[in-house]
């Protein structure tokens, strides 16, 4: 463990590795002051756990402290060949245990969603409420047609298996850590998120995000989209505490309508939806779903 730092914008964090039942390494980071209410958050696909709001005062005005770490084989977290989304919920489960936490607020934004209603159907002591943003789920053919283009080719490819899969992601990885960037790569999204990543403040972060997140390779996120991909290895049907499901309804990256599915298994749930809105949307509404998740919890 590490003394609390800060960002040259003010914001304390602290960093840690906690070693994992199996040997293997999960690198996490608290965000916020010590004494804020305690929240995991699990970042999208890819990310690490250097993602936050380019807006500063998002973090400082909510009056939490975020848990975050990196899934397998992201950033500094060791690989796990041919994970599922369960493995990696159990994990979390380590991870809060080692913090000496349970009950709390848990969170999973867009390749996150489906992480932390494993972690709330597996563990649910673990978790006191659960929120998820523009969460990923299986798509329909018609769904798939609709994605972004880079999305639409890794999930056709996912369809032949790993190697395919793997293959392209690392293509798209060299132009992710290029000049070209995230803003390069989905220069096909909808206007309101292309907007958001025109923020040259945005794009400093994500660069910075994304060299930490794929400095292993592509191995990691190949791992993900292929579990991410099929059937789930958990039933939703299993979470029983109260889910908020934040979504726009221009998302290209994940589609409302597939999100709708997930939506229709949950026990407790509350679909909300922004509309004219697309994936990058949770950034402009982060104090809201704070404050909104942190209510129930």
């Amino acid at each position: 463990m590490k003394s609390l730092q800060r960002t040259k914008d003010g914001i304390a964090y602290e960093d840690g590795v906690l070693e994992l039942p199996d040997g293997r390494e999960m690198a996490w980071r608290w965000w916020g002051e010590p004494g804020g209410k305690s929240l995991l958050r699990i970042q999208g696909t890819p990310s690490s756990r250097l993602q936050r709001n380019p807006d500063e005062s998002a973090l400082r005005d909510s009056g939490a402290r975020y848990l975050m770490a990196d899934r397998p084989g992201y950033g500094s977290s060791t690989r796990k060949r041919g994970r599922g989304i369960a493995d990696v919920a159990d994990d979390y489960a380590e991870l809060l245990k080692a913090h000496g936490l349970q009950g709390v607020p848990a969170m999973g934004t867009s390749g996150g969603g489906p992480h932390v209603l494993a972690l709330a159907a597996r563990h649910p002591e673990m978790v006191s409420a659960v929120t998820v943003v523009v969460g990923g789920a299986p798509l329909e053919p018609d769904e798939v047609r609709k994605l972004v283009g880079v999305n639409a080719k890794g999930y056709a490819l996912a369809e032949q298996g790993w190697e395919p899969l793997h293959e392209f992601l690392a293509e798209v990885r060299e132009r992710l850590l290029s000049d070209e960037g995230m803003h390069g790569v989905l220069a096909d999204a909808p206007e309101s998120d292309r907007k958001i990543m025109s923020d040259p403040v945005w794009q400093k972060m994500s660069r910075e995000n994304l060299a930490e997140t794929l400095k292993q390779g592509a191995e990691g996120w190949a791992d993900e989209s292929f579990a991410m991909h099929g059937k789930w290895d958990f039933a939703p049907a299993d979470v029983k505490a109260s889910v908020t499901w934040w979504h726009g309804d221009d998302d290209m990256n994940a589609p409302l309508s597939a999100a709708r599915r997930v939506v229709a298994q949950l026990r407790k749930v509350d679909l909300r939806i922004w509309h004219e809105e697309g994936h990058f949307a949770s950034l402009t509404h982060d104090p809201e779903i704070v404050r909104e998740l942190l209510s129930r919890s």
